[in-house]
């Protein structure tokens, strides 16, 4: 592999490149669903590749390629300096790289069990069974669980001297029961909705969710749901949980601060944003009491690695405090119109993208209060839980979010559900509306696999911290 790399970079610099890097990556990954009692997915996939970018004159230029040998190696680079050749006529600002010292190392993500070593007819047994509990009532229409797990590894070199090999083992499940009873449509996932819960662990996590166990609560909260009143419409205190709260920060906060966006540079796939560079150090994005990180060292979390695609080391960052405005995710070349260095965001979703500026742990920080005290101390409100569906304008400034269910809040205690709940919001005026967030004890990473971003699509693999928190005077409304 190293043979390989050092052929592209020592060609890419015959033919005058300033800068070039090479990722080798291989990605194996392994999906198996059961619906209705019936295996639906079963699917292994093996994909491997290197890709050059290189900078010449000032601007970018990629090339990739399936094959591995020395003879292709060269050819890829020479390709990638020909197109940043083409890209120079283009030009309008040439590209300047930040500084950043090169390191050789090694990254490994750590588990318990490799989720690969697990049989494949031990998962399919743990979801069938996971499904005769979720069908055993005839008003359960669909009953669906899965698993996923997935390993990448990445050779980095750069023509500057960095050396870097990672090996990051992903693991996920979930299940959830959709409850049909005339023209009602009712459906409660475990632990999460979108294929569940997700992180850079192995197999331990799904023994950890005890999907049996919990699959009967997602059953019988789903048949509830089918005769349970419309939730309420109109200006509500509510307390949303981790998982929906997990979505709200990703799309409201994560998003709007990829720098590229900021800048305009990500503008065609649901692109730009309402944060503008001169936000930093002093817009009042949240209330006093909220604090959110960009974290990719957490243990463990989905959005967590050693090092991005451009070798910077992954890092903690200060993106609000105390609800001002202080940071956002930047690469080697967009931090320097800030008159910063990178703080590692930089990924690609494969050795045939090229790396974009991507979220890594998007976290609110927990807060002081315990759930049941927060319910205690709200006198008329709504409990929400688990995304059903969301929309976002283009800046991430207007919002509306649907979840699976909601719990009345009447006298400090939880009363009835309620179905189709959904509340709507502008992004600062939401977060500043945050007077509570629960503890330590309720907070949790919870993967996001699936955002995307960019053309060509790009598929990254995030996360975001959460516990439960209340919102004041947020408006509730739901269509039947």
């Amino acid at each position: 592999m190293r043979e390989i790399q050092a052929a592209a970079l020592n060609e890419a610099s015959r033919l005058g490149a300033t800068y070039c890097d090479v990722r080798i990556v291989t990605t194996k990954t392994q999906s198996i669903g059961v619906k209705n009692g019936e295996v639906d997915v079963l699917t292994s996939r093996e994909d491997a590749g290197l890709g050059v970018r290189v900078l010449f004159g000032g601007a970018w230029g990629f090339a990739c390629s399936n094959l591995f040998d020395i003879k292709e190696a060269v050819k890829v680079a020479a390709m990638a300096v020909e197109i940043a050749k083409a890209s120079v006529a283009t030009l309008k600002t040439p590209v300047s790289l930040t500084d950043l010292k090169p390191v050789e190392d090694v990254y490994t993500s750590a588990y318990k069990i490799d989720p690969f070593s697990v049989p494949i007819e031990d998962k399919i047994g743990l979801l069938l069974e996971i499904d005769k509990i979720l069908k055993d009532d005839k008003r359960i229409a669909v009953a669906q669980s899965n698993t996923f797990c997935q390993r990448n590894q990445t050779y980095f070199s750069s023509s500057e001297g960095a050396k870097i090999y990672q090996d990051i083992l992903e693991t996920g499940a979930g299940c959830s029961a959709t409850a049909i009873e005339g023209d009602l449509v009712e459906r409660r996932s475990f632990p999460n909705s979108m294929g569940g819960q997700s992180a850079t662990r192995g197999w331990e996590l799904v023994d950890e969710m005890s999907l049996p166990k919990n699959a009967a609560q997602a059953r019988d909260e789903a048949i509830a749901l089918l005769t349970a009143p419309i939730c309420p419409s109109g200006a509500k205190t509510i307390i949303i949980d981790g998982t929906q709260l997990a979505l709200q920060i990703h799309e409201s906060i994560g998003h709007p601060i990829e720098l590229d966006r900021m800048l305009g540079m990500e503008a065609s796939f649901a692109g730009t944003s309402f944060v503008k560079p001169e936000m930093l150090g002093n817009y009042k994005y949240a209330s006093d009491i909220v604090n959110v990180t960009a974290d990719a060292t957490i243990p463990g979390a989905l959005g967590s690695f050693g090092y991005d695609d451009e070798g910077v080391p992954a890092q903690k960052t200060n993106i609000i405090k105390d609800g001002i405005l202080l940071n956002v995710l930047s690469s080697r070349e967009t931090a320097g119109q800030l008159k910063q260095t990178s703080n590692g965001t930089m990924r690609a979703d494969g050795w045939n993208r090229i790396p974009l500026i991507r979220m890594t742990n998007i976290n609110l920080n927990p807060g002081k209060w315990q759930l049941g005290d927060l319910i205690a101390d709200t006198e008329d409100g709504l409990l929400l839980s688990t995304n059903k569906s969301w929309s976002i304008d283009d800046k991430r400034l207007n919002f509306q979010f649907a979840t699976e269910i909601a719990w009345e809040i009447k006298g400090g205690k939880l009363g009835r559900i309620f179905r189709r709940p959904n509340y709507t919001g502008i992004t600062p005026e939401f977060w500043n509306s945050c007077d509570a967030i629960c503890d330590v004890d309720y907070w949790d990473v919870w993967g996001t696999p699936n955002c995307g971003k960019g053309e060509p699509m790009q598929i990254a693999h995030v996360a975001h911290g959460a516990s439960p928190s209340r919102f004041r005077n947020v408006q509730v409304g739901v269509g039947r």
